[in-house]
């Protein structure tokens, strides 16, 4: 009864490995193929990032208090 309990907990750190691994490979086997093939990486195309500007806000505006005295 005890082995397929650690059997579990085996399959799923295999399985956590394996999905790192790609992962991985997937971010950077380009590169590695390419090193192994002995080409200069090629860099990812560079897409432009637009800067959005807020404009000047003007300061809020404050409610005017008249203040009494307490009778």
């Amino acid at each position: 009864m005890i082995a397929p309990l650690g059997t579990l907990p085996f399959l799923a750190t295999l399985w956590l490995l394996v999905v790192l691994g790609a992962a991985i490979l997937e971010e950077s086997g380009a590169k590695i193929a390419a090193a192994l093939k002995g080409e200069p990486a090629r860099p990812k195309a560079v897409t432009p990032v637009r800067m959005r500007i807020r404009t000047r806000t003007p300061p809020p505006m404050r409610a005017e208090q008249r203040w009494r005295a307490a009778a």
